[in-house]
């Protein structure tokens, strides 16, 4: 039955499209890392952060990685 949802697309296909996901499964995973690791100006845009990124992928993953470096704060303490 799910393979009629897929249609006409071979073996190639699924091996491309299966790539592809785990591509950005895996560059989804890194951002999510990155989100936590990171201090921001305002401690609410951690938690902002997360939920875009969870709640609107892909376009929620490229959005972090174009607007979060500004929001970012400059002086990061390990330790802190």
């Amino acid at each position: 039955m799910n393979l009629l949802i897929i249609g006409g697309v071979g073996g190639a296909g699924l091996l491309i499209f299966g790539f592809l996901a785990f591509v950005f499964f895996i560059f989804w995973v890194v951002t999510i890392i990155d989100i936590v690791r990171s201090n921001f100006k305002d401690p609410n845009m951690k938690l902002i952060w997360i939920l875009i990124v969870i709640f609107t992928n892909p376009i929620g993953t490229i959005i972090y990685w174009i607007i979060a470096p500004n929001q970012k704060s400059k002086n990061f303490n390990r330790f802190n």
